[in-house]
């Protein structure tokens, strides 16, 4: 399949790479088609590795992939352009994080979310939240925390969604452990995870963990 990931930074290439590994063909798009890191990526990565715009990307992709920083996803979904996203599943895996005097906050946050405006900024796109949750690295390598642990997805298009968990189960998440919130509107609170995320990660000292989800039967 032809995937477009948006961002060059090291969520996109994690992306990109996992992707180019189970076989797919990428095109890594950022604001300039000379983008140095975009190039050198797919220089190194070659074959079904390209570099582009972020329209340039939108339009290779059969499914795009939203991997800029939250606070600046719409302007780069909006560069890639609405005829490039109608009808196709964008994925989501940006967080609203922004720093004020050195301090992280989030915007938006409780009333709305990053994956709420993108879908209707983008109403034709079938717009997936997930990801968000873990480290670029255990996103496409849940094997790096042991034991069962869970991700999560939501939107409004349920084929989509399970578009997204296929290729979840390529990352190597099991079915069973990818957990289904409902529509887009879940994507507030899998957003405001990112502060407990941010404090554990602080105690930790490392990025490879994440939450187990347990429930009474």
């Amino acid at each position: 399949m032809r995937y477009g990931v948006l961002g060059t930074g090291e969520v996109g290439r994690s992306l990109g790479g996992r992707l180019l590994e189970l076989g797919h063909e990428v095109t890594l798009g950022s604001r300039s088609a000379d983008n140095p890191v975009a190039v050198e990526w797919a220089t190194a990565a070659a074959g079904r590795a390209h570099a582009g715009t972020f329209a340039q990307a939108a339009a290779a992709g059969e499914v795009v992939v939203n991997a800029v920083g939250g606070t600046v996803a719409l302007d780069a979904l909006r560069a890639a352009g609405a005829e490039h996203l109608d009808g196709k599943v964008l994925v989501d895996v940006s967080n609203p994080l922004l720093f004020e005097d050195g301090q992280p906050r989030l915007d938006p946050v409780e009333s709305d979310s990053v994956g709420e405006r993108i879908q209707r900024a983008f109403p034709h796109a079938r717009v997936v939240k997930t990801l968000n949750t873990v480290n670029c690295q255990v996103m496409v390598k849940p094997g790096r925390v042991p034991g069962e642990h869970n991700v999560f997805v939501c939107g409004e298009d349920a084929r989509a969604k399970e578009q997204v968990t296929e290729l979840l189960v390529e990352f190597g998440w099991p079915a069973g452990r990818v957990l289904d919130l409902g529509g887009i509107r879940a994507a507030r609170a899998v957003e405001m995870y990112l502060p407990l995320w941010l404090s554990m990660f602080g105690r930790f000292g490392s990025p490879d963990f994440n939450i187990e989800v347990r429930r009474a039967v």
